[in-house]
């Protein structure tokens, strides 16, 4: 109830302005407290030489976006330059044998950056995981993939393998990681598929040309066996109405945003603020928010352009990829909550909605949530601050589910269905404002620290009571119901589509 509901005009204008009016006040905190502590002394391994004619230093603390623009640009350029070359000409020549080719030139690729031991030891893992594959038992297929996931997240068997690459350079570390780990998700992936397949199983190339397409080889995203099977077997290779224009743009949008977040760095240092906790905590409780949200916008930031650049090249290939993660600020529900909608995709195929089936049996989500947050846990590293973060946005998930069926019973259904479609949406935003900060103080605890999480949670929820706490949740309230006029237009533009299309 209250999807569809129409706010006033004025309502939503009044919204918006509060919206704005904070991000400016609470922007401008962050921004003082950026220009005043440029030159302190505990900053220095984070905040590096920038822009000298504007008198700015840059945020450096981030090692994946230095990364990216630094050491790894140049081989970013050329391997995927080259892929896109190669994959024109394959296209072109032999669109019927294109996976097999993009697979020789993602295996070269491996091999020329990584060496050859590098390339055995993937092999190795692909033939384990094919082997048990024969077997058909899905039970199996997950006993043995998640045993070689531990393998490079447990201690010592991920250092025993890293060190059989030979060789040292500022990259060797990430790619190692990186390549193997996405390797056995795909690989699960792939022996998961055979198990359901009626007649046969898949062959062992088939894997190999999923596993070594090179965009996605060491960085993601994750695409399930069956979508990219289905996808490279096509032989037929046609654009849809406008995709080169629509992929022509969205490369400009992630040129774009790589500029913004350089010029951002140099005059907002969110990522390096929260390492200093004595000074953190001097900021007023404003910017204190502000902090807190701005590190979740950038992550998604970060993750929209990573798997933005590798998608385009995807698209480029005819592919279809999962697409980039749903921006933070749009999000008020823990079930939409990813950075990485690939690995997020494999989780619900395999885990959450193979278990949690419809998603309405308390105990049947409770066992799907806590398996899919196991595995992802496996996957991100044990450690403490990921058990940490595993728990709380488990219990979040689980926690909507409880508030949903306690409000569905018969007296609380009542009450709302006496009430107008508007003030249940207003009543339901109010409920989504709690939700949102959940959402940003649960994960927090991965993108800067356990001690900063609680710091912001004890300003705003403790000392900042009542005045800073009730201020920012009318503030995220009406962040939320901007959110859910958003939705409300989606929604009936995609009710229009079907109607159109039923009528053709």
């Amino acid at each position: 109830m209250g999807v569809k509901a129409v706010l006033p005009s004025y309502e939503l204008g009044f919204y918006a302005l509060v919206v704005t009016c904070a991000v400016l006040y609470s922007g401008s905190g962050i921004f003082e407290a950026s220009r005043d502590s440029m030159n302190r002394k505990a900053f220095r391994d984070g905040i590096k030489p920038g822009w000298h004619y504007f008198g700015r230093k840059m945020d450096v603390a981030d090692f994946e976006w230095v990364m990216w623009f630094t050491s790894f640009r140049n081989i970013i350029i050329f391997a995927l330059s080259g892929h896109v070359l190669f994959a024109k000409i394959c296209s072109m020549t032999v669109p019927q044998h294109r996976a097999v080719m993009y697979m020789i030139y993602g295996v070269l690729a491996v091999l020329g950056s990584m060496g050859l031991v590098y390339l055995m030891i993937i092999l190795s893992h692909c033939l384990l995981l094919y082997s048990v594959a024969l077997a058909k038992q899905k039970w199996l297929c997950y006993v043995a993939g998640l045993c070689c996931l531990a393998s490079f997240k447990v201690e010592p068997f991920g250092s025993w393998q890293s060190g059989f690459v030979t060789g040292a350079f500022d990259l060797q570390d990430v790619l190692f990681y990186g390549g193997c780990t996405f390797t056995i998700m795909r690989c699960m992936s792939f022996a998961l598929e055979s198990s359901e397949k009626e007649e046969g199983i898949y062959s062992i190339f088939d894997l190999l040309k999923y596993n070594f397409y090179l965009p996605f080889f060491f960085f993601g995203p994750v695409m399930t066996f069956d979508q990219f099977h289905a996808q490279v077997s096509t032989r037929e290779l046609r654009r849809k109405d406008d995709e080169m224009k629509n992929i022509r743009v969205n490369a400009l949008l992630h040129v774009g945003a790589i500029v913004a977040v350089d010029i951002f760095f140099h005059f907002f240092y969110i990522l390096t603020l929260p390492s200093d906790l004595k000074f953190v905590n001097r900021l007023s409780d404003w910017s204190l928010a502000g902090l807190a949200y701005s590190n979740l916008v950038y992550d998604w930031v970060k993750a929209a352009v990573m798997f933005g650049v590798i998608n385009t090249i995807a698209r480029l290939d005819h592919l279809d990829p999962p697409q980039p993660p749903k921006c933070i600020t749009m999000l008020y529900i823990f079930a939409e909550t990813h950075f990485d909608r690939g690995i997020n995709d494999w989780l619900c195929k395999y885990v959450y909605d193979h278990i949690g089936e419809n998603h309405d049996n308390i105990l049947k989500e409770l066992v799907a949530s806590i398996s899919t947050f196991a595995i992802t846990t496996l996957w991100l590293g044990p450690c403490e601050v990921v058990y940490i973060w595993s728990l709380v946005n488990c219990f979040g998930l689980n926690f909507e589910l409880w508030v949903q069926k306690f409000f569905q019973l018969g007296p609380f259904a009542k009450l709302e269905a006496k009430l107008s479609g508007a003030m249940s949406r207003r009543i339901r935003a109010a409920f989504g404002a709690v939700n949102f900060w959940a959402i940003v103080l649960y994960n927090i605890l991965a993108l800067n620290s356990l001690e900063f999480a609680l710091l912001v949670t004890k300003r705003l929820l403790v000392l900042g009571f009542p005045v800073s706490t009730l201020s920012i949740w009318f503030i995220t309230y009406c962040g939320v119901q901007l959110i859910k006029e958003r939705e409300r237009i989606l929604a009936i533009e995609e009710e229009e589509k079907g109607d159109k299309a039923k009528v053709e």
